[in-house]
């Protein structure tokens, strides 16, 4: 146990429990006291002294048992393991696009506060995308795809429902052209819920389509951003729609996302309301806006959000052990292996294996990047053409951003969004601070809440047979 390198390891509490996590493996343990001192002797003093200070402290015997267990897990690869798995990876070289973000309306009904595409309109001229354009976007899709048999769309907009016939079209057109050439399509669409009518709603159910419900959670907070051109809050317009909705289709195939700013750092209170309100699957993201906005979260705001995140996974726990539980989507973190290599370093898929398309065609990386002409790498018709832009994207993974090298959340963060990293990071390659601790405290609550909910599984009597 000389020389250990422990930036293999990260050891965090949560609630009751002490947890250490070996970052290559992603092996998961729960310790006691002997052994988090013992880890602590360790990290400063030769292992003769780290031993000596056990004894001192616990007698022989403990030290022994604690040393021993360590030694175990060492040698099943599962406790300061390497990252053998890195030797010879290299990223696919040439883009195999599986999924499209379809901008079918650069307008929108609601101007909210913080809106990244300026209120729908993204910089430029309000439009809606027509059926030519939709018809071009999913052959250009079937096409990229290459030997993929599942593809995705998602109908984004601004609001998409502005254009709910051309979806409408698009749907079948898609269903009719999976048919010819082998293709599988799933369709999610994003909304504000304005539009959201029964008309609306049977089709999305009819269709099997994933939605995506934007509230921000309280009365207060959701107004606060969330508002129509003449000022009035949305919430009372859409609330109403989105509960019938989900009680439509049983809980399946949607998510309420939320954003919380500066105004509303006390956000376990806002995902607690939309639990109230009979939400089960939540996302309550931070806002990412430059600090000359007053919604923008200050260094201040970050640490709040950190305790908030340990309010929010108490508050997760309650509900889960009274029977009564809800699915957070930043404390879904697979413990028995998760995806798979390629994935677990590039993450976002931005630039290669996912494109946004405008109103007029045009391909960028992401939405956040549509309208930036610097960001457009081809378009409906030629395909992709700056491929060399594509290449910068995909090639930036965890093995390209020195700030990540170390960084015990790799594996989990893949090295967060491209578009947040350009923006406030600096560059590609260097991470977004304040995302990146935002990111850490998210994962911790993560991995502790599903390590409890194992306990407490193992925990719960068994009914006699």
């Amino acid at each position: 146990m000389e020389n250990l390198d422990f930036s293999r390891i990260h050891r965090f509490r949560f609630e009751d429990l002490q947890i250490l996590l070996d970052v290559n493996s992603g092996s998961v343990h729960v310790i006691d006291q002997p052994t988090w001192d013992f880890l602590d002797y360790l990290l400063v003093n030769p292992f003769e002294t780290a031993i000596s200070l056990m004894m001192e402290q616990y007698g022989y015997e403990e030290a022994v048992s604690v040393v021993d267990e360590l030694g175990n897990l060492m040698q099943a690869g599962q406790l300061f393991s390497d990252d053998h798995e890195l030797e010879g990876f290299t990223p696919h070289t040439e883009p195999i696009v599986k999924a499209i973000c379809l901008h079918m309306a650069h307008d929108c009904n609601l101007r909210c506060g913080y809106c990244f595409a300026d209120s729908g309109a993204y910089h430029g001229q309000r439009s809606l995308m027509s059926l030519e354009t939709g018809k071009k976007a999913l052959d250009f899709l079937i096409k990229a795809s290459k030997h993929r048999k599942h593809i995705e769309v998602d109908f984004f907009g601004g609001e998409p429902l502005l254009n709910f016939d051309v979806c409408k079209q698009l749907v079948a057109y898609g269903k009719e052209q999976g048919k010819l050439h082998d293709k599988i399509f799933k369709f999610t669409l994003t909304t504000n819920g304005v539009l959201l009518t029964k008309e609306v709603q049977d089709f999305l159910n009819q269709e099997g389509i994933s939605t995506v419900l934007s509230l921000d959670g309280r009365k207060e907070t959701n107004d606060h951003m969330r508002k129509f051109p003449n000022g009035a809050g949305s919430y009372d317009a859409i609330v109403q729609n989105f509960q019938d909705f989900v009680k439509t289709r049983n809980g399946q195939e949607y998510y309420l996302r939320g954003t919380y700013t500066h105004h509303n750092t006390d956000f376990a209170a806002d995902v607690a309301h939309m639990v109230d309100l009979g939400f089960r699957e939540l996302s309550m993201e931070p806002v990412v806006a430059p600090a000359e906005f007053d919604y923008a979260l200050t260094d201040e705001d970050v640490f709040a959000a950190c305790r908030e995140y340990d309010k929010l996974a108490r508050h997760y726990l309650a509900c889960y052990q009274k029977g009564d539980p809800y699915n957070f989507f930043h404390f879904n973190v697979d413990l028995t292996g998760g995806p798979c290599l390629p994935k677990r370093l590039s993450g976002c898929g931005a630039g290669h294996d996912y494109l946004a398309i405008s109103p007029e065609g045009d391909l960028y990386p992401c939405h956040q990047f549509v309208g930036e002409e610097a960001y457009k790498v081809g378009t409906v018709d030629t395909g992709i053409v700056n491929y060399d832009l594509c290449c910068q994207f995909q090639q930036s993974n965890v093995l390209s951003k020195e700030a990540c090298m170390k960084c015990w959340a790799r594996y989990y963060c893949s090295g967060g969004c491209h578009a947040n990293n350009i923006r406030y990071g600096g560059s590609l390659t260097q991470p977004y601070d304040k995302g990146c601790t935002l990111q850490k405290k998210r994962l911790e609550n993560a991995i502790g809440v599903q390590v409890k909910k194992a306990l407490l599984q193992q925990e719960a009597p068994t009914e006699e047979k």
